[in-house]
């Protein structure tokens, strides 16, 4: 998803930004936060201009407009985006201040097989058709609970997830 938009768009930097404590999920996510930091850093080496970031990292709770704002004061003269699957777009008026969101951010949206979203009248946002993801991070989740490892999880993800017996997965 991220290279297509790098690609797309001519993006000169996807940054990774794993959440701390959101919002949208319960308690206990299967990994820790160092554990999720840790896979975005292995899903990122050797890719050109991927970033992972801790900007989320801590106790407070990781909402987006608070990074998007801390983003924009820490990067002045930097154009934000917001890559974001079409399942999570279509939620986006149950975040906090979304409104103040949608002002700060252009979104790329990738579109899911069969999912349908209303855009908010004031979004601003590029539509990346060109890559259907047939998979949710949810349903990626709910696989490795049951014991299977996904084709979508990068190789050195994988092995990470099976050494540490995350997400149910036994070592």
């Amino acid at each position: 998803m991220a290279r297509e938009a790098a690609a797309a768009f001519s993006l000169d930097e996807v940054l990774f930004i794993p959440a701390a404590n959101p919002p949208h999920k319960g308690g206990a996510q299967g990994a820790s936060y160092e554990d999720r930091f840790r896979m975005v850093e292995l899903a990122c080496e050797g890719m050109a201009g991927f970033t992972a970031s801790r900007l989320e990292e801590g106790r407070e709770r990781s909402y987006s407009i608070t990074t998007i704002e801390r983003l924009l004061r820490e990067r002045p003269g930097d154009r934000f985006y917001f890559l974001i699957g079409a399942d999570a777009f279509a939620e986006i008026e149950t975040w906090k201040r979304w409104r103040d969101v949608l002002a700060a951010v252009e979104f790329i949206v990738v579109s899911r097989p069969g999912h349908r979203y209303r855009v908010p009248e004031t979004a601003r946002v590029l539509r990346l058709e060109s890559l259907a993801l047939p998979v949710s991070s949810s349903e990626i989740r709910e696989c490795l609970a049951r014991g299977e490892m996904p084709e979508a999880l990068p190789a050195p993800v994988a092995e990470y997830i099976r050494r540490r017996g995350l997400y149910g997965v036994r070592q």
